[in-house]
């Protein structure tokens, strides 16, 4: 066992009160936009689907002659209906009409509910609708989470009157958003499929993520089987036919073929993020002209959340900013377009760039290197000069007592886990090695995403390493800005797992998504490098072989190499001069 940290495992956050307060806080947004007239009645249609199924599908305009532009929004989650409602007073109020439709098998609409699969032809269904509606003048998709995805999966086939995409919080590559290098994202996919099952289900959720096998969690704790569950557990390659065909090779392919203008909106701290980005850049380019890109300091549900920084957005606002240029040609309609928008952490300001990926100019790296002059805690440092000399450290990695997450990019359910949160010192943990820099002597701006490079041994045929960087700031602060992992068996980032022989010295390349953050000179850079980060990511047995049908798991002696004639590293992409600009606002 390790040594007992002050990082207790994240606890489920009081939902009820979470929506309360997301109700209070979207009405605050909507206040700083006068509204322009009063919300008129709101009346429901029972669509019918082509195969015969009726969906709940809300009707509210505004209260003065037609047509109107309309904003439309599909939901699966009726638990959120005041939020769903709220919004559709807040538009009316201020001159669009609003459609919302309850996704099948939900709320009130028929239908069985199976996640994702029946989104594009019941959305198509209901546009096709909507298109011969006199009220709908223009027409705007709009969507957070899972109510983008609704859009996404039909985003290339949009009819003549939809002018406009404001989707936020979601990626077209659904395995980017499931997995990471051969762990599974507990926190994002475990937590919403028990949140999301079609019945109650009542389990501890830490206790879920902890059963083996994990792919009769569902039977074993939940109540019932969810097959859409356990195919997600079951493929943990990129090249499986499961992520290759059917739903998820189509959603895909999806935005390559986009034509309407899209405003896709990230934070640094969504679990979405990756997925996202690639989304982005899969878009032609001559759409990418006419769309924006928006990234801020938030995570899923746009709470600020990096510790240190006075970071404020109201995205509401700027939804309707869009919606106004594009459905109803506003006064900002020609600043709407071509834009790409980000929040610089460290420098307290958003950004503007012309273009994503964020131009770079060249890299700083800093070697892993002998405990000289580190802080207390430490096993090593970080330099700016190859190592001379050699040297190891080691650790043990019981999978039944991971390292709890705490500062992450990657979760959902675990709220007070996400985000770039104050850190523990170095030390407080026997199984996590921390390697500090001196001071910088000068400012670094970090633009895009931090690569690792370690060499590590293990007694164990297959395990994992994890990674977070930390910036320490002349004050003593110390926060996170990346976490990542890797298994042995995915060491390069290859599709398919490659075997390991325990004691065997190999290099594991770690990738992390994109970041932007200005290092001032005098902070320090800390690398933390363990076996685990629980439960934003699965904790791996330390055994070979599909995680998700595993019984059992065994400790690990893990030993982490520097020096030599490949030396392990850590490489930060800095941001080129242009990219560095401050965007009005």
């Amino acid at each position: 066992m390790t040594d007992a940290s002050p990082q207790q495992p994240p606890q489920p956050p009081d939902q009820a009160e979470l929506i309360r307060q997301a109700v209070a806080h979207l009405r605050e947004e909507f206040a700083a936009v006068p509204p322009t007239g009063r919300a008129g009645e709101v009346w429901v249609e029972r669509l019918a689907m082509p195969d015969g199924a009726r969906l709940h599908t809300a009707i509210q305009l505004p209260d003065s002659p037609g047509p109107h532009p309309t904003i439309v929004m599909r939901t699966p989650y009726p638990h959120l209906r005041a939020m769903t409602e709220a919004y559709a007073e807040g538009l009316t109020e201020r001159g669009f009409a609003v459609v919302w439709q309850a996704c099948r098998g939900t709320g009130q609409s028929e239908g069985d509910w199976e996640p994702n699969v029946n989104e594009r032809a019941d959305g198509l269904a209901l546009l096709a609708w909507l298109e011969r509606q006199d009220f709908a003048q223009s027409i705007g998709y709009f969507g957070s989470s899972y109510l983008a995805l609704t859009g996404w999966a039909m985003a290339d086939a949009m009819p003549a009157k939809v002018k406009a995409l404001y989707l936020s919080h979601y990626g077209t590559d659904r395995f980017t958003s499931a997995y990471c290098r051969g762990l599974f994202r507990h926190d994002v996919l475990t937590a919403w499929a028990m949140e999301n099952a079609g019945f109650p289900v009542t389990a501890d959720y830490l206790a879920s993520c902890r059963y083996r096998p994990q792919v009769e969690v569902d039977q074993a704790l939940w109540g019932g089987r969810l097959d859409w569950y356990r195919q997600w557990v079951s493929n943990p390659n990129r090249d499986d036919p499961y992520w290759t065909t059917g739903f998820w090779a189509e959603l895909a392919a999806i935005p390559s073929r986009v034509t309407t203008p899209v405003c896709l909106v990230e934070g640094w701290f969504d679990h979405h993020l990756g997925s996202a980005l690639q989304t982005w850049q899969a878009l032609p380019e001559a759409t990418r002209r006419r769309s924006r890109l928006r990234i801020g300091a938030w995570n899923h549900t746009f709470q600020p959340c990096v510790t240190g920084d006075d970071f404020a957005s109201n995205e509401t606002a700027d939804a309707l900013a869009w919606f106004d240029a594009l459905l109803k040609g506003g006064p900002g309609a020609a600043g709407q377009a071509g834009r790409v928008e980000y929040y610089l952490v460290g420098a307290g300001r958003w950004q503007a760039a012309a273009r994503f990926p964020l131009p770079t100019a060249g890299e700083a790296v800093f070697y892993l290197t002998a405990p000289d002059g580190v802080p207390a805690g430490a096993v090593g440092g970080l330099s700016g000069a190859v190592p001379t000399t050699t040297g190891q450290a080691r650790f043990v990695y019981d999978p039944d007592d991971p390292v709890p997450t705490h500062g992450a990019e990657s979760c959902l359910r675990s709220q007070t886990a996400q985000g770039s949160l104050a850190q523990a010192e170095p030390g407080r943990r026997s199984d996590v090695l921390s390697f500090v820099s001196a001071p910088l002597v000068e400012d670094l701006t970090v633009a895009g995403p931090i690569r690792i490079e370690l060499n590590v041994s293990s007694t164990a045929e297959d395990t994992a390493f994890a990674v977070k960087l930390c910036e320490v700031t002349a004050g003593g602060l110390t926060r996170n800005l990346r976490t990542t992992v890797a298994t042995l068996a995915y060491r390069d980032g290859q599709n398919r797992p490659v075997p390991y022989e325990p004691g065997q010295v190999v290099r594991v390349q770690l990738e992390t998504w994109d970041i932007a953050w200005r290092l001032p000179r005098g902070s320090r850079l800390r690398l933390d490098v363990s076996s685990s980060d629980f439960p934003q990511y699965s904790a791996h047995t330390n055994t070979p072989g599909v995680w998700s049908l595993q019984t059992k798991a065994a400790p690990a002696h893990q030993t982490l190499h520097w020096g030599g004639d490949s030396p392990a590293r850590l490489i930060l992409p800095l941001a080129a001069v242009q990219s560095d600009k401050e965007c009005p606002r």
